[in-house]
């Protein structure tokens, strides 16, 4: 038997978002033709679980354990057999062959992946080597295959797309980087989180689809640390999108609806474990102000806007990955893909 966690529903007139509900197949459906629905996931790490229908399937990285060729084929295979009509998916510090930014992964892969391979692309006589071949990993996000299977696979770049036939378009901009988290791949130094951020574009919707969280929303440890990015939270008032998705923090998830005021520069601050009563630490103290340092020439929204923060994570971690039956399987009670539906 699985564990019961309950419903758990968050309503507005232009946002139902589905945080937790017992069977993944018998979701309520849109609340109209003029709404879309964003089916969202993140940490998956090749497993595989039931997932809701939906217009639209984001992943928000971590699509493997170490980025091996092998776990990318089960990931992708997986992700092309879904019936979304699109998937828009990223890298995570977990995906480590996708980083080749300053030769990260050559120059670290060794550390990572130890167990010898034949590479994707030679023949089995071949020499064998621990280093994985960057081609047929890519063949399998952006090839052929993966595009008739409506898959996008986006690393600091912004893509727009159609939901429906004859529906609004979309945009969604997507980025892998985190802060520095144990010298995995995808990570940066806090020192240049504004530089990063400020390359973020305001798009229409999903703007900030990350794999890292921004500080002190769904960011905060089993270590009672809070590990969000101080740049990436000071940047949201200006950019205000429709969901802001991300997970790397698979104790963190969950989703909170929020408000945005006219000239408002604050943020909100909400985490999973709420009865903590602040007693934690932000691994952003030592290297940012408190202040918010809003970039120019920017505006700030005139208000009403609202922005759904989804924390997706589907590793079950934490106090709430067990219940009365044992520990929740991925994308199980407490780790269910997150449903947004949105108005169109």
């Amino acid at each position: 038997m699985e564990n019961h966690v309950g419903s758990v529903v968050l309503e507005s007139d232009t946002e139902v978002v589905y945080v937790e509900y017992d069977n993944p197949f018998q979701l309520p459906p849109p609340p109209s033709d003029e709404w879309t629905r964003f089916v969202c996931i993140s940490d998956t790490h090749s497993h595989t679980f039931d997932v809701p229908w939906g217009d639209v399937l984001i992943h928000s990285g971590d699509l493997t354990n170490t980025g091996t060729l092998k776990g990318f084929k089960k990931t992708m295979e997986w992700i092309s057999s879904l019936p979304h009509r699109t998937k828009i998916i990223i890298a995570g510090n977990h995906d480590l062959t996708l980083d080749r930014h300053d030769d990260w992964y050559e120059k670290n892969y060794k550390g990572w992946h130890t167990k010898p391979e034949v590479r994707g692309h030679l023949r089995a006589n071949s020499p064998i080597s621990p280093f994985q071949s960057l081609e047929p990993i890519l063949e399998l996000l952006k090839g052929p295959k993966a595009t008739n299977a409506g898959v996008v696979y986006l690393q600091d770049e912004s893509h727009t797309f159609q939901a429906k036939e004859g529906g609004r378009t979309w945009s969604v901009y997507g980025s892998p980087w985190s802060p520095e988290f144990c010298d995995w791949a995808f990570n940066y130094d806090r020192r240049d989180g504004k530089r990063l951020v400020s390359q973020f574009p305001k798009t229409d919707i999903l703007h900030a689809l990350t794999h890292g969280p921004p500080l002190g929303i769904f960011d905060l440890t089993t270590g009672c640390t809070r590990v969000g990015c101080r740049d990436l939270t000071n940047r949201l008032p200006c950019l205000r999108p429709r969901i802001h998705l991300f997970g790397h923090i698979h104790e963190g998830h969950g989703a909170y609806v929020h408000e945005w005021y006219a000239g408002s520069t604050e943020t909100p601050e909400v985490q999973v474990e709420n009865d903590l009563d602040g007693d934690y630490i932000d691994d952003a103290d030592d290297y940012m102000d408190d202040g918010v340092n809003l970039p120019e020439p920017y505006n700030l929204s005139e208000g009403g806007d609202r922005t759904v923060f989804v924390n997706a994570a589907n590793w079950p971690m934490g106090r709430h990955a067990w219940g009365p039956n044992g520990r929740s399987p991925f994308g199980g009670p407490g780790f269910r893909p997150i449903v947004v539906d949105l108005k169109d």
